[in-house]
């Protein structure tokens, strides 16, 4: 049995196709046929089914997936290990983030972090939340930017900021000649939210909970961006988090930003890694240098009140 065999085997557990496991491995697909084959007489147990456009793993062929992973997880920390030993601020970092604060928080931080380790490669991956997990427990990320709390003993996570989050309504919505508000005010009113798989959604739904206003039906949006756009077309308010107010877009002088007096909604970053991570004493100082964002980078910036205009004179045309 080699390494080079499980590569191959969950290539084809990912992709459950011959013909794209073997373009991935970069082998023909008879080389990698042959090889499946090889480790199945070694093991005395069919791993695979074959079928003609897809192939399924049998229950063995799942267990042995999941051990393979392992070991070239291992081996992969290994190497790393390795290369850290001989310069420790060298070598890889496979860095994921949530789509909700990858664009907002990568532009601020990647400066940061290329600055303090110029000979550190930074491989950056966008993923939900639930995938970001499955990869670090796997062992195809190094670390990953998430919103806390996360409950995994397998996995260290380092505190990194606070983000509050501010309410975005249309320039003419009742709510925006108000120059803050409280909870309270949003408990006759609905709020657009993303769709499921986003963690920003289940904190929204923790202040809709709090505040006792509702989810707006028949919407659920893609991205923040959507959630953006459709406020400037005037279909609605929602949350948005402090970072992805700070560029203001086309359009935005049709929103205005509301922060909260009584209470400040937000939502808590950090970044995990796996407790075992031959990279800790790097990926600890990476933290410290994630920390590092501008003070007021995090402060809410309400957009100021709006202004009815005033009445014309009398006789005016």
């Amino acid at each position: 049995m080699t390494l080079r065999e499980l590569q191959y085997l969950v290539a084809l557990a990912t992709h459950r196709n011959f013909r794209r496991a073997a373009e991935v491995c970069l082998v023909s697909q008879p080389t990698l046929s042959t090889q499946i084959r090889k480790l199945e007489d070694e093991l005395g147990v069919t791993l695979v089914e074959r079928g003609a456009r897809r192939v399924m793993l049998t229950p063995a062929g799942r267990d042995a997936v999941e051990r393979a992973r392992r070991i070239l997880s291992e081996v992969d920390e290994m190497k790393e290990a390795a290369r850290h030993a001989r310069s420790s601020e060298s070598g890889t970092l496979r860095l994921g983030v949530f789509p909700t604060l990858g664009p907002y928080l990568l532009p601020h931080v990647v400066p940061l972090i290329r600055a303090r380790f110029p000979r550190l490669e930074l491989l950056l991956f966008e993923e939900k939340s639930d995938a970001l997990l499955a990869r670090l427990r796997q062992g195809t990320l190094d670390a990953a930017f998430l919103a806390l709390p996360i409950h995994d003993s397998r996995l260290h996570s380092e505190f990194l900021f606070e983000e509050p989050f501010l309410v975005a309504v249309p320039a003419d919505h009742p709510l925006a000649h108000q120059g803050s508000l409280s909870l309270s005010d949003l408990s006759r009113h609905s709020l657009m939210l993303l769709e499921d798989g986003h963690c920003l959604r289940d904190q929204a739904l923790d202040v809709c909970q709090l505040s006792g206003a509702r989810e707006t039906p028949e919407f659920r949006a893609t991205s923040l961006e959507t959630l953006r756009q459709m406020v400037v077309a005037g279909a609605g308010i929602t949350l948005l988090p402090v970072l992805a107010t700070r560029n203001r877009p086309p359009g935005s002088e049709n929103i205005r930003l509301l922060g909260f007096r009584d209470t400040h909604p937000s939502r808590q970053i950090g970044m995990l890694w796996r407790r075992t991570s031959a990279m800790n004493a790097l990926l600890k100082q990476v933290a410290e240098v994630c920390r590092q964002l501008p003070h007021d980078l995090l402060e809410p910036q309400p957009s100021a009140p709006q202004k009815d205009a005033p009445a014309p004179e009398a006789g005016a045309a």
